[in-house]
């Protein structure tokens, strides 16, 4: 594998953070919690992004991820858990880890597996399962839950051990079986666990992943972070410009409304009468009975007076947001992103029609 790529350095995760958040849609994490690790990553090795087009396509790329409710108040998670779950899928797999992968964005989960990588000599590759958030471990499983022959690997770890929750997992066989089984271990460790999972080629992965994500992120919050400079507004007008989107409201939230459950985060917010469905990420904003994005658009609230963009995690009512969307077609998907058998979840849980807009 070539080694060269890009540093990931301070500077560098400053924007990854920036713009992973946003590009979560909602979801993918807090940038405080992904600062946390990813800053001894950057400080421990010389640790690489490397474009997918330099690994050997025989590689093996296996994929880190946190699966949780992100407003759940008992997650217990430690850098000796990210780290733990490679080296249990070492233990228990015969194949050699040639890179890791994030399976999302946001801001944890675009730099997910950083520490993992730094810790285990490994380097990170540049084409996460999917270059926006998502609720479902499905949806970040790069089209493997078609492949009927396929049986995936899921090491999971997480909890406190001094309240008795801490877990540790290996799970093999479809990927929506185990999916659904890290979901319940992420339950019953209190709302989180690190995971890594779903070993494939990097041939495969080409064609099926978010081929350049991270650097989109990295790119993405640059373009915002360069505009805060000279106002909130200008930054998300800059950032807006960059993903080809525009503003969809600005006001203070009202009618706010959060519930955790079965591992996930549900709620609705209107911002200036724009109305805002979630489930972990914004689904669907509509406004006087028009639909104005759809999961997988992006949809975004950006704090207006710090210019912090906000999770629907730290959403609450009375602040005041911009909301901003983006077409899909403006961002790097995962070919998962337009199954219609895996946005049917979504549309059970929040209510509304997605489906029908994924042709739009």
């Amino acid at each position: 594998m070539d080694n060269k790529g890009i540093r990931l350095t301070k500077d560098i995760l400053d924007d990854a953070l920036t713009g992973g958040t946003i590009l979560g849609g909602g979801g993918g994490g807090d940038a405080k919690k992904g600062r946390k690790y990813a800053e001894i990553a950057v400080e421990y090795t010389d640790l690489r992004l490397i474009p997918i087009e330099a690994v050997k396509d025989d590689n093996i790329l296996l994929t880190a991820s946190l699966v949780g409710a992100p407003k759940s108040e008992n997650q217990f998670m430690t850098g000796k858990d990210l780290v733990r779950t490679v080296e249990m899928i070492r233990e228990n797999c015969d194949f050699t880890i040639g890179g890791i992968i994030t399976n999302e964005q946001g801001g944890e989960a675009t730099v997910n597996g950083w520490l993992q990588a730094a810790m285990l000599g490994l380097p990170v590759v540049d084409a996460p399962c999917n270059g926006r958030a998502h609720p479902t471990g499905v949806m970040g499983s790069m089209n493997l839950h078609r492949m009927k022959d396929y049986k995936t690997v899921q090491a999971c770890v997480g909890g406190n051990p001094e309240t008795g929750n801490h877990i540790e997992c290996f799970f093999e066989g479809n990927i929506e079986h185990t999916s659904k089984l890290v979901r319940l271990a992420s339950i019953e460790a209190g709302g989180l666990v690190a995971v890594a999972r779903n070993p494939v080629t990097a041939a495969y992965a080409k064609e099926n992943c978010a081929v350049g994500g991270v650097s989109l992120a990295i790119e993405t919050g640059k373009a915002f972070r360069e505009g805060l400079k000279v106002s909130v507004e200008e930054g998300v007008k800059n950032v807006c410009a960059f993903l080809n989107g525009r503003i969809l409201a600005k006001g203070e939230v009202r009618n706010f409304s959060i519930e955790t459950t079965g591992g996930f985060d549900v709620g609705y917010g209107e911002v200036d009468g724009c109305e805002l469905t979630f489930w972990n990420e914004y689904a669907t904003a509509e406004k006087d009975g028009v639909r104005l994005a759809t999961f997988p658009d992006l949809i975004m609230t950006i704090d207006a007076k710090t210019g912090e963009p906000v999770t629907t995690a730290m959403m609450r009512e009375g602040l005041e947001v911009y909301v901003i969307a983006a077409d899909k077609k403006h961002l790097r998907l995962s070919p998962t992103m337009y199954a219609p058998e895996l946005l049917k979840a979504t549309e059970d849980v929040i209510g509304k029609e997605m489906i029908s807009y994924l042709s739009e």
